[in-house]
């Protein structure tokens, strides 16, 4: 500028990217078991619109019972680790998640896994969880969809 008092326009352009995962399958039908019996089901988690490498993580819901007792009945674990890694041409991995499910007692609910990155975006999954008596035995049916 030099002492140029001349007005200059800057104009910047761009697009707003967030980043997103989806869900393959986006629908997740956990197999009926006796109580006690784990069931469990791979998803494939489809990272998208990520500018740099992330690390993803679970949160898994935690149930008050009728009885007051507090319980986790799902776990979630990585089977080729968390970390989103981006290839030189801006794609990522997919990664692969084990959701298990385990109960000891009947129950009925409708809660949240959260799938969280390191700058604490959140990507949602909802489950319902119900469960049918079948014959002597209780089975566990859960749905998990993307919302």
């Amino acid at each position: 500028l030099n002492g140029n008092l001349s007005i200059y326009t800057l104009k910047l352009t761009g697009t707003l990217k967030s980043p997103k995962l989806s869900f393959h399958p986006p629908f997740l039908m956990l197999t009926p078991v006796p109580l006690g019996v784990e069931t469990e089901e791979l998803i494939t988690i489809i990272p998208q619109e990520f500018i740099r490498p992330s690390r993803i993580r679970v949160k898994v819901p935690e149930l008050e019972l009728a009885d007051g007792t507090r319980t986790c009945p799902f776990s979630a674990k990585f089977l080729e680790g968390q970390d989103i890694v981006l290839s030189s041409d801006g794609t990522a991995n997919e990664l692969t998640c084990c959701i298990s499910f385990r109960s000891s007692k009947p129950m009925s609910f409708l809660g949240e896994i959260l799938f969280m990155d390191q700058d604490e975006n959140r990507f949602l999954e909802q489950q319902t969880i119900v469960f049918l008596p079948c014959t002597r035995t209780w089975h566990c049916t859960a749905m998990i969809k993307k919302l």
